[in-house]
């Protein structure tokens, strides 16, 4: 799996995607956390992102579904601690990208491909909350979206380079 300009047998393409999708996700996150937390804070607050009635990421953040994905409240109090902003699932979802990326691990691969299905299935459920139900666009949302499908997309490239290094090696 190690190609030139390589360390740790990464190759340096996927290090660079990975850190420059990992960081740009982060930034997103900490930005939807930001913008919940100032809406929470002061009601009249408006975000860069909120450009009208039909395109505001805080009326989105804001939401039932802004926290545990909708879902959490059903089995926990509302303000339980489990119950957290998506922005904090963004937010540990991109950090261990970004730190598991960096082992050539089997299972460290699995792993990544594993939390990158889940959440393409958790952005696929958000998105049809957010185009459906809430009737709403809103610019993190979907760019988180994106970057959720590259990673996984990067992260099955390494899970089949790694089976096919293994192939040669035996």
């Amino acid at each position: 799996m190690a190609a030139a300009g390589s360390s740790c047998g990464v190759p340096t393409w996927e290090r660079k995607a990975r850190f420059f999708l990992c960081i740009f996700g982060l930034v997103l996150s900490v930005y939807a956390l930001h913008v919940e937390l100032e809406k929470e804070r002061n009601p009249n607050y408006r975000a860069m992102c909120d450009l009208g009635a039909s395109v505001s990421c805080s009326k989105v953040f804001t939401s039932r579904w802004g926290r545990g994905f909708g879902l959490v409240q059903f089995l926990v109090a509302e303000d339980h601690v489990l119950n957290q902003p998506n922005s904090i699932l963004g937010i540990i979802f991109y950090t261990l990208q970004l730190g598991l990326g960096l082992s050539v691990s089997g299972r460290a691969a699995m792993f990544l491909v594993l939390s990158s299905w889940v959440s393409l299935v958790g952005s696929l459920y958000l998105a049809s909350i957010l185009f459906f139900v809430l009737e709403d666009f809103c610019m993190v949302c979907v760019s988180t979206y994106v970057l959720n499908l590259a990673l996984l997309l990067i992260n099955l490239k390494r899970r089949r380079g790694l089976a096919m290094f293994r192939q040669k090696a035996a």
